[in-house]
């Protein structure tokens, strides 16, 4: 799947709308009660775009990276405002922030996650485009030398941990995505009227 590793403006980005996205079948009982089920394990987000267009020159900008994408067939790199790091809202990102695997003495390779926990129950989401510089890893809470690759977030570390040490780590992240169309379909009288043109974005699986 073709994919640059380019971040969509973030200053457009800002006033987008969006969020995850999951998929649930609900059947109705004939006595009423309900049996659900989710064929995805993960959930995908979705963006609009074009709330964070102010101007004709950032239309201008939406233009140049749609053409540059050749519409929905390359992903790109986008910031969620609302979820872009691995800390709490309002706190510094830090090397504790998330466990992202136990050594077994042997592995020195680790994928970066993110944890959503919500009273018992919780929710691991694998990130895969860490934001170049923003890597801080620890083991059993003591800093580490490593190496991340940023297209996968995968973290090596220069030393095996030992087998029990808790890796973890702290990060910011885009969400890979693409254009969800193939039609830019923006009007200046009606931008410069007021009227907001929309940009879907949808999150890719890589």
């Amino acid at each position: 799947m073709g994919f640059h590793e380019i971040r969509f403006p973030v200053a457009l980005s800002y006033g987008s709308a969006g969020g995850p996205e999951r998929l649930t079948e609900i059947v109705t009982l004939a006595n009423g009660f309900e049996e659900r089920n989710s064929p995805w394990a993960d959930a995908r987000r979705r963006y609009d775009a074009g709330l964070g267009l102010r101007s004709l020159a950032d239309v201008e900008s939406v233009i140049a990276f749609f053409e540059a994408r050749r519409g929905q067939l390359y992903g790109f790199r986008w910031k969620d405002w609302s979820d872009f790091r691995s800390a709490a809202a309002g706190a510094e990102v830090a090397a504790l922030d998330q466990e992202i695997g136990v050594g077994d003495g042997a592995a020195r390779e680790f994928a970066l996650v993110k944890t959503y926990a919500s009273g018992a129950e919780s929710y691991v989401r694998r990130i895969t485009k860490p934001v170049a510089g923003s890597v801080l890893v620890a083991v059993d809470g003591v800093a580490v030398g490593f190496s991340v690759e940023e297209t996968t977030g995968v973290v090596t570390l220069d030393t095996v941990p030992a087998a029990g040490a808790v890796v973890t780590a702290g990060f910011e992240f885009d969400v890979p995505v693409r254009f969800d169309t193939d039609v830019m379909q923006i009007s200046v009288a009606s931008f410069n009227a007021g009227e907001i043109p929309s940009v879907p974005v949808v999150e890719v699986r890589l």
